[in-house]
């Protein structure tokens, strides 16, 4: 048995969303009850995000002023709703994880009561419609300039409809489209790959992931334009969305069906000895954690969870194990580095704060408060303003920094962030990905 603390690494069980009994409410709310209460004697997580003081609030206002006094049908579902999956509570904070005799999961906890959620009611509308990145990507794309003056928040008529017809806060910021994708740029892109760099021998596909296709094609650029000047052979690959945006809705078998298809497309790449490149940190959680959960027996999942990286651990490793063929220069005002909570989760270590301090002279600040951003969490009428909340603490460090640039691993995260620094008429650089702050430095871009 593992001791008080567990000092072992953290272990995960795979999600059994395809046996009838994960989605029994009763068994659900009896290990809540089981779980609530050990967080309940332990309150580490309270500062974490909006679901454990409502736990404990909870908890405190109740007759017993204990895990029993909480009625499940009432009290339960507050603090699953205000959870964002972002795993920090089981990543950096719980003692009592697996492979503790407790065998605590509170974020897959509330994902199974999501999914069990789901299954009843349906999934909520526009959640659902949101979560469709590939079909939004693809409509918005030949419309961008039309679509994106319609989602700004500038624009109050239309921003006035989302809000009363799909419940889109009218006031919180939304992607923005391109006319062309990170695909179709990078297929025009004229740059030749420095074949006598140290890396050259080198492989990696670039996972364009949907935010980047769509919404940050200037992240995708950037990435490809680092990796080739040191070297690396470069290929554009794109099957479809990870699932993330369906895991957050508990819509597993959607996952699952994403899960097979990407890793069956990525597979041959990984079989020729190319390493798979996530620009974005919540993809990256997937391919790497996620999907080996929800498909345990996939061979395919297997071998892509395998040979993912991280865009800035890549050119990291790459830092050390043969040195960088382009020298950066340094950054002016220095930089604000937020990680994100899924970036943390796959226990890198800060790879987009290491990786900015191989810009010489250059100041680089580290935030790791979450972002309270947490998907469509961040955007609807119900939650944004606990998005804010929860983005307090990060702001308020961004803010004393004070740097001429701010990014972060989650381009979503970074957004949010900037326009809480423009809602309190603090300087608001514009949001970026390490990976271009980084690509500028070495005047690729």
């Amino acid at each position: 048995m593992s001791g008080e603390g567990s000092l072992e690494a953290p272990t995960r069980h795979p999600i059994r969303w395809q046996d009838e009994s994960f989605y029994d409410f009763e068994a659900i709310e009896k290990e809540m009850e089981r779980v609530f209460d050990i967080c309940h004697g332990c309150r580490r997580c309270f500062n974490l995000c909006d679901s454990f003081p409502r736990l404990f609030d909870a908890i405190d206002e109740s007759a017993t002023g204990e895990v029993d006094g909480l009625n499940p049908k009432v009290d339960y579902k507050p603090v699953v709703d205000a959870c964002t999956l972002c795993d920090m509570c089981f990543m950096t904070k719980c003692p009592y994880v697996p492979p503790h005799a407790f065998d605590l999961d509170f974020p897959h906890l509330m994902l199974r009561y999501r999914a069990a959620e789901t299954r009843r009611d349906g999934p909520r509308p526009t959640e659902h419609q949101l979560a469709r990145t590939d079909r939004n990507g693809k409509l918005a794309q030949p419309v961008a300039p039309i679509a994106n003056l319609f989602s700004s928040r500038k624009n109050g008529l239309s921003r006035g409809i989302l809000e009363a017809v799909a419940g889109i806060h009218a006031k919180a910021e939304l992607p923005r489209y391109h006319s062309r994708t990170f695909s179709v740029e990078a297929r025009q892109d004229e740059r030749v790959r420095n074949t006598d760099a140290p890396a050259a021998a080198r492989r990696a596909v670039i996972y364009s992931t949907c935010v980047v296709e769509y919404n940050r094609p200037s992240t995708g650029m950037a990435a490809k334009a680092v990796l080739e000047a040191n070297g690396v052979l470069t290929e554009i690959v794109y099957p479809e969305c990870c699932g993330m945006p369906q895991l957050e809705q508990g819509e597993l078998g959607q996952v699952a069906a994403k899960a097979a298809k990407v890793a069956k497309a990525l597979r041959p790449w990984i079989d020729k000895g190319y390493d798979i490149i996530a620009p974005t940190a919540s993809c990256g959680l997937m391919l790497k954690f996620e999907w080996p959960l929800i498909a345990p027996e996939n061979e395919d999942v297997k071998a892509l969870s395998a040979a993912t990286k991280d865009i800035c651990q890549y050119v990291v490793d790459i830092a050390k194990k043969e040195g960088l063929a382009v020298k950066p220069q340094p950054v002016a005002g220095g930089v604000t580095a937020h990680l994100a909570c899924h970036a943390r989760a796959q226990n890198l270590g800060p790879k987009s704060a290491e990786m900015l301090r191989l810009i010489p002279d250059t100041q680089v600040t580290v935030v790791e408060r979450c972002s309270g951003h947490g998907g469509t969490f961040g955007v609807m009428k119900e939650t944004y303003p606990v998005a804010r909340k929860v983005a307090k603490n990060a702001v308020a460090a961004v803010k004393r920094a004070n740097s001429a640039h701010v990014c972060s691993d989650c381009p979503l995260a970074c957004k949010h962030l900037v326009q809480e620094l423009e809602i309190a008429d603090a300087p608001a650089p514009k949001p970026q990905h390490p990976i271009e702050i980084f690509a500028a430095a070495c005047g690729l871009t």
